[in-house]
């Protein structure tokens, strides 16, 4: 993808669903008795590997493209059928490592797969606390995938303490607790964001049966766009209908620190989730240091902190962001090699990244290793650059924003 600086962005977005809500709707929908409806779902490559998998075991999952709707007849907790073949998760994670906890209680043998990408990502981290409610599950030397999951004797519930901040861990374990004995408690030392407990309880009011979801837009796609309209000057825009948990607002927080003109207003709480409006306009940034504590908050946007922070006056120190390396690439070497092609002076930590703001930046040819939030960071960066930049291999961006680019050709100025 060519991209032109320097540009400014005006104007109102609305972002696509939120990735980590969509795929959990689809998972309760499934799950529970009934009709459940889906508004404003994202339907990206990640959620269509989790509706897929559904299919596969048995639930009736209705899609409109046009209205980004699902209609889904789910099953039941206990109505899940046995797939006929392994259960192909694509690139996503999320769709692996909740499923796991999910079929670790159900009376049939289940086998997860996924890509090449997917193939080399961690998978002890869910396997140990599964074992742990007695669950029968296998992985590659015990650590990647394909995960072998077979009927146990019966989970057990646990009391479990998280060794790294991960929701999807713990989203894991929530799930297999439907189907254990005794009470599971799941411990964080840092938050991590807490859509499968909302959504776990908005199902739970009414045992279990099928509900009426709208999925607000995705908070970490809007980064792209606050972080966008901070940097380039004579931006203003508005973000329509975004999530706001205070499990994602870090981006929020990071931002107004580094001295950006950020507002949230017309919040509302929508399927126990909150919902507003985030008014952006440009603001010089200045140089932080993260707190460490505050990674379970905005992991996923650090790629596009580290490209706010190339244009920031001082210092940027990020630490606490080990995960980065365990994401579709590894996301610390990546940044640090791509925003040097641009004349970025960044270097990497062991769990983090060190950005000095600099004015002698220059376009440039930029990969984005397959990785969505590589290449949409990029691209926000190349954009606030005088001259013609280009990023290489950016179909990759359907994993979770289908729409960016079109969605940045309508208020780029």
């Amino acid at each position: 993808m060519e991209i032109i600086g320097k540009k400014k962005l005006k104007g109102e977005i609305k972002v696509p669903g939120d990735k980590s809500i969509s795929h959990r709707a689809v998972i309760f929908g499934s799950i529970s008795k009934g009709e459940t409806t889906v508004e404003n779902a994202l339907l990206s490559e990640d959620i269509i590997s989790t509706i897929k998998c559904f299919r596969e075991m048995g639930v009736k999952i209705l899609i409109n493209e046009e209205e980004d709707k699902l209609r889904i007849i789910g099953n039941g907790l206990y109505g899940l059928k046995k797939p006929s073949r392994p259960l192909d998760c694509g690139n996503s994670g999320t769709t692996m490592r909740l499923l796991s906890g999910l079929l670790a209680g159900q009376d049939f043998e289940s086998t997860l797969i996924g890509d090449e990408s997917l193939s080399k990502r961690p998978m002890d981290r869910i396997i140990n606390p599964l074992r742990k409610m007695n669950g029968n599950i296998a992985g590659a030397d015990d650590k990647y995938p394909p995960i072998n999951i077979y009927p146990s004797k019966g989970l057990q519930g646990i009391d479990y303490t998280l060794p790294m901040a991960s929701a999807q861990v713990k989203s894991a374990i929530l799930l297999a607790s439907l189907y254990a004995n005794g009470e599971t408690k799941v411990e964080e030392k840092k938050i991590t964001r807490d859509h499968t407990e909302r959504m776990m309880e908005y199902f739970s009011e009414d045992d279990f049966i099928g509900k009426n979801i709208y999925v607000p837009g995705d908070i970490s796609s809007a980064a792209f766009w606050m972080v966008g309209a901070s940097i380039m000057k004579g931006s203003s825009i508005v973000l329509k209908d975004v999530g706001v948990n205070p499990t994602r607002t870090g981006i929020i927080d990071v931002l107004k620190s580094m001295g950006g003109n950020i507002e949230v207003k017309n919040i509302r709480n929508i399927n126990k989730e909150p919902v507003g409006d985030i008014y952006i306009s440009y603001s010089p940034l200045r140089g932080i240091e993260l707190d460490p504590s505050i990674m379970g908050r905005l992991v996923d946007e650090i790629p596009v902190i580290a490209v706010g922070a190339m244009f920031a006056q001082g210092t940027t120190i990020i630490r606490g962001a080990g995960e980065l390396k365990y994401k579709e690439t590894d996301r610390i070497q990546a940044i640090v090699t791509e925003l040097k092609k641009l004349g970025g002076n960044i270097e990497a930590l062991e769990d983090g990244l060190i950005i000095k703001g600099t004015d002698a930046l220059h376009p440039g040819v930029l990969e984005s290793y397959d990785d969505h939030r590589i290449a949409m960071a990029l691209s926000i960066g190349a954009l606030n650059i005088e001259g013609k930049s280009k990023v290489t291999n950016t179909k990759c961006i359907n994993i979770s924003y289908p729409k960016f680019y079109e969605s940045l050709w309508e208020i780029v100025e």
